[in-house]
């Protein structure tokens, strides 16, 4: 049985379609990113799993629940984590927690918050007011407030922004043990490592799913070709390459650039005469999530537009 099993979203504000006929399903216990650029719908379907917005075509399940009709039962057994940090930044961590146990009906209110502090490393700081924590301790908090009910889906909307990197790596290894014991999780993010420690993606642009699998799978089947050039000048370089036929990507990742097309041959004619240069080496590449990622925005047209 999947935790999600959804057709035909369709959501509209006003004349415009933010998110256009969008079909997704996600296995219990697994963990499927959400990519796609700002302004894709990837919130809105996010929101529209979870309860809070009903959309205006389409149908579908939420932990076993009718998308519209049990709108209340997947609001129960759902834990949403939004961008921005939402709690009650003069109170501390424990009062903000206490909250969050009245709210769900929680019994007994101690209890529960006081296993929560201790399950997410919290319990030294549980009298800290939540507005002095760093990102990455408000980001601790807020996923404590939303498992603290012991929800079966997690939807977390680009959870790690704005937090640093050790912070983010503890975050996804806990992640992955609260799947691990049978959460389910849907995760909208921007960071190419983050997905990539996904069971599976899905890609949104601009209000349409255009693909979903693993990984490896997606970049596979998105058909693109990467050479990498090493030398001087790569400045230079890149911008006489942009102009090339066969040429759709040129990148710069650290001392090399990064050229991906679609045509194999017109892509190694353009870059043919850059092997006899002095100091300069071109040879294949490992197509990256990032190139498949840019790829897809480039041919996609803005729906607000």
């Amino acid at each position: 049985m999947h935790a999600i099993d959804v057709q035909g979203l369709v959501k509209r504000f006003g004349d415009k379609t933010v998110v256009d006929h969008v079909s997704m399903t996600v296995n219990r216990g697994e963990i499927v990113g959400f990519l796609g650029p700002n302004g894709s719908g990837k919130t809105t379907t996010i929101r529209i799993m979870c309860g809070l917005l009903t959309p205006d075509e389409g149908s579908g399940k939420v932990l076993g629940y009718d998308l519209i009709a049990e709108s209340l039962k997947i609001k129960r057994e759902v834990g949403y984590m939004t961008q921005r940090f939402s709690f009650y930044e003069d109170l501390t961590i424990a009062e903000n927690l206490e909250f969050v146990a009245r709210l769900y009906r929680l019994r007994p209110v101690r209890e529960h918050v006081d296993r929560t502090l201790e399950d997410l490393g919290l319990a030294s700081r549980r009298n800290q007011p939540a507005g002095t924590l760093s990102g990455g301790w408000k980001q601790r908090l807020a996923l404590a407030a939303c498992i603290m009910h012991k929800p079966k889906l997690l939807l977390l909307d680009e959870p790690t922004a704005g937090v640093d990197p050790k912070a983010r790596r503890d975050f996804w290894d806990e992640i992955h043990r609260l799947a691990a014991d049978g959460l389910t999780v849907l995760v909208s993010t921007h960071y190419m490592d983050e997905a990539e420690r996904c069971h599976r993606i899905s890609y949104i642009s601009y209000g349409k799913l255009l693909t979903t699998g693993a990984v490896a799978d997606v970049v596979r089947d998105a058909g693109l070709i990467t050479f990498l050039v090493e030398g001087n000048q790569l400045e230079a370089i890149a911008r006489d390459l942009a102009a090339r036929p066969g040429v759709e990507q040129v990148a710069p990742f650290g001392a090399t650039l990064h050229v991906v097309g679609t045509d194999e041959n017109a892509l190694r004619a353009a870059l043919a005469d850059l092997e006899s240069r002095p100091g300069v080496s071109v040879q294949r590449g490992e197509t990256s999530l990032e190139d498949v990622f840019i790829q897809f925005m480039a041919q996609s047209r803005d729906n607000m537009a």
